[in-house]
């Protein structure tokens, strides 16, 4: 009997709509300190989020230093003497609150149950990822979760993935496929470890030729088919 393909997916904009998520806990952490969330003050974040993000994935930043630091250069930008700890804490509590599904999610999972062995691999906050996963109620289609602070290494590091592989029994890299929306933490991860990858771009970004997918989707419904075909 052929084993089952080994789907490693991202969580964050990738099954579940993180970037709403942001947005709706964002808004609320600054409401609770007199700030209008305006479509500025929202982007202002964003920039500011990703880019520290990306200093993680690149080793440039711990991660402590990117959930306090992102609200130290947030406030910074918009001169307000604001503690940054707090809105950190307020923020995650409210990213706690609820779940958005990316449209397809809950359809792929379903399909793919029982037909792949599936794992989420995420960069997320435990607390965060934990609250939503048990809301959102997907867990049970997964036959386990990592979590980078759990596992003390963050994608796309070799570390983060050789935790992985060695907590999957029986694994063998040639039945084994990274799917994630981000090239630079799930597409580079999984080609530094040897991996072939799919890149989730519904957005349709400009691919980047120093961080080629084996394999791109723009929606998740296109992914089953992609699977069927690569471990027929």
């Amino acid at each position: 009997m052929t084993a089952k393909p080994l789907i490693l997916m991202d969580l964050d904009n990738t099954l579940l709509d993180f970037d709403r998520q942001e947005a709706a806990a964002i808004s609320a952490m600054l409401r609770e300190r007199g700030i209008a969330p305006t479509d500025e003050v929202l982007s202002a974040f964003r920039r500011i989020n990703v880019r520290h993000w990306e200093m993680l994935e690149n080793g440039e930043l711990t991660r402590r230093q990117v959930l306090v630091g992102r609200f130290e250069v947030f406030f910074k930008e918009l001169g307000v003497a604001l503690d940054a700890q707090s809105a950190e804490d307020s923020y995650a509590s409210h990213l706690c609150e609820g779940y958005y599904f990316v449209p397809g999610a809950l359809k792929l999972l379903e399909t793919l149950h029982g037909r792949c062995a599936m794992y989420i691999i995420s960069n997320g906050n435990a607390r965060v990822q934990d609250a939503r996963l048990a809301s959102s109620g997907i867990s049970k289609y997964f036959e386990k979760i990592f979590i980078s602070e759990n596992m003390g290494a963050d994608k796309p590091s070799r570390e983060f993935f050789d935790i992985v592989i060695a907590g999957i029994p029986d694994f063998d890299p040639a039945r084994a496929l990274v799917v994630g929306d981000s090239l630079t933490s799930d597409i580079r991860g999984g080609r530094n470890a040897g991996l072939m990858t799919c890149w989730f771009n519904p957005k349709g970004k400009p691919p980047r030729s120093d961080i080629p997918a084996d394999y791109e989707i723009a929606s998740l419904a296109e992914l089953p088919g992609l699977i069927d075909r690569i471990f027929s």
